[in-house]
């Protein structure tokens, strides 16, 4: 990994198609042997999980809509996701130099299933503050984290106890690395340890996406 972090930081003081083009090789090189890596992950955690895909995301930025026009990203990611629509939540792995975590959640749901988990925390969070307050998950976590919109959503109540939850548009944990952490031999197994301490959180908030507010099962 150590190649992989001094190649980004490379890139990121030249990022230019002419640079990557002369460089186009160690690249490639790069990501195979990260996804052997990523590949090992994934099959780790298919012994604690119905895990049905992984994406490694490309390092082309969109800049079609950016002020930044720099085309290349300055790290390495990859998604894996759960068998839906009964298992929700997804894990992620971000390396980057002086900025890695692992990571996982709820990064962009939808509509209905952002007010799904809006109603159910302002009916209650004793068990989402169970989960938040065991010491698994605080090692590992400390705290769900997420944009959230400045004041109470609609049709909610500002003054609302859980107020915090509620206001947020995404519920995402991480844990962050060191450079030295991720180029650890112990790397992989804590990478693996971190995304199954997220299991607790993503088979609750599995359980509030597949049911109604009477916690009977969804239709579709």
């Amino acid at each position: 990994m150590k190649k992989a972090f001094e190649f980004l930081k490379q890139l990121e003081r030249n990022n230019n198609r002419e640079w990557f083009a002369a460089h186009k090789a160690e690249y490639d090189a790069l990501v195979k042997e990260n996804k052997m890596l990523f590949d090992q992950i994934y099959a780790e955690l298919q012994n604690h999980d119905q895990v049905t895909g992984i994406h490694m995301y490309r390092i082309y930025r969109d800049i079609r809509f950016s002020k930044d026009q720099t085309p290349y990203k300055n790290h390495f990611g990859v998604g894996y996701s759960r068998l839906k629509p009964m298992l929700r939540g997804g894990y992620y792995i971000h390396l980057e130099p002086g900025n890695s975590f692992v990571g996982g959640g709820f990064w962009g749901p939808d509509a209905r299933d952002l007010l799904r988990i809006r109603k159910e925390f302002e009916i209650s969070t004793a068990e989402i503050e169970k989960i938040t307050s065991d010491d698994t998950f605080i090692y590992y976590f400390k705290e769900i984290k997420g944009d959230a919109v400045k004041t109470a959503p609609r049709g909610f109540d500002k003054n609302h106890p859980a107020i915090d939850l509620i206001r947020k548009k995404q519920y995402v944990v991480m844990r962050p690395f060191t450079d030295q952490e991720v180029f650890s031999d112990n790397f992989r197994k804590e990478a693996v340890l971190t995304l199954l301490a997220m299991r607790p959180f993503f088979d609750y908030m599995s359980e509030v996406l597949t049911t109604d507010l009477n916690g009977q099962p969804l239709s579709d």
